[in-house]
């Protein structure tokens, strides 16, 4: 029987609370998993950032401070661990944009500048730190949509475009500088979703639409263009995954789905995805400040979480993620 995806705090929390009980001592205790502070960002704290990783460097840019939407942009040195200021971002300011890199390059648009949806695209140079507009997303104007790319091409799809949460979804490809549209998602509309990729595959799930969180859970193929549905994501009733506002990253052929809001409110806990069993485990949580529309960088053996709000709290903190160490807080 297929569970109610209910997205009323109560329930939640009564269900949490249930847990709790049950379980006794299934804690973090029993868990592996070690995060480890990294260089505090420099600049202002905020949350709804954009976020893509080029080699050992993460970048972030735009995103909301709790007053202001903002447009500067940064780069995170993984080796160096320190934050360095580039190229403000071109476009009007804004936050719940999409990025993704392809080779040297990265591409960002789409989002919310407090008034209106966007739909505006600009290409970032990393060799010359300089951006350049380039053509606009074809699809709806929208906010709190994901991205992802493979070697060649990028990928863009669902979000809420002001009147509707979307499911389509648009492959853009820089050597045209032309959008076309892609058939054959057949998961659920949703805002707030999040994307991992490894071995050529893009992995979607979680996000809300409706004032229900969605449980599917979506492998996209890249060389065949092709969709196939995983094992739900609430098919255990033990893992708590169902959330929006979360970020998904990728390491040693693993996924991970961290933080976000669960109904309850900013959450710090995290699971692992085996792809070769469609399973999940769930790791020690971040051992700081629960919260939600953080940002995460990956290069395929590193991941990192940072920055996010929890409630009007913006946060401007770095952790890396040791998913195979016990937990250690002092480091």
């Amino acid at each position: 029987m297929k569970i109610n995806r209910t997205y009323v705090i109560g329930l939640l929390l009564c269900l949490n609370g249930l847990l709790i009980s049950c379980n006794g001592d299934d804690d973090d205790d029993s868990r592996l998993g070690n995060w480890v502070d990294r260089s505090v960002f420099d600049g202002t704290p905020r949350s709804n950032a954009i976020a893509f990783t080029i080699g050992n460097k993460g970048y972030m840019g735009t995103g909301y401070d709790g007053d202001d939407y903002l447009s500067d942009f940064w780069v995170y040195d993984m080796e160096g661990n320190f934050w360095s200021q580039l190229a403000d971002f071109p476009g009007v300011s804004r936050s719940a944009a999409v990025a993704f890199s392809i080779g040297n390059k990265a591409y960002a648009g789409t989002g919310f500048d407090g008034d209106n949806e966007l739909s505006d695209f600009y290409q970032y140079d990393v060799s010359s730190n300089s951006w350049a507009q380039i053509a606009d997303f074809e699809g709806t104007a929208r906010r709190s949509a994901i991205a992802f790319s493979s070697e060649s091409v990028g990928y863009v799809g669902t979000g809420f475009d002001g009147d509707n949460d979307k499911k389509d979804f648009w492959k853009y490809n820089p050597s045209t500088n032309s959008w076309e549209e892609q058939l054959g998602f057949g998961g659920a509309k949703r805002r707030e979703a999040i994307v991992f990729v490894m071995n050529n595959k893009a992995y979607l799930g979680t996000g809300v639409s409706n004032g229900f969180f969605e449980d599917d859970f979506w492998e996209f193929d890249m060389s065949t263009e092709s969709w196939t549905e995983l094992t739900q994501l609430d098919d255990d009733d033990d893992l708590l995954i169902l959330r929006s506002g979360a970020v998904g990253f990728s390491m040693n052929g693993l996924g991970y789905i961290a933080c976000g809001n669960d109904g309850g409110g900013a959450t710090s806990d995290i699971f692992e995805y085996n792809p070769a069993s469609d399973t999940w485990e769930e790791k020690t949580s971040l051992e700081k400040t629960s919260r939600q529309n953080a940002i995460a960088f990956y290069n395929g053996s590193r991941g990192y979480v940072a920055l996010g709000r929890s409630n009007n709290l913006y946060l401007d903190d770095t952790f890396e993620f040791f998913p195979n160490e016990e937990e250690d807080e002092d480091d």
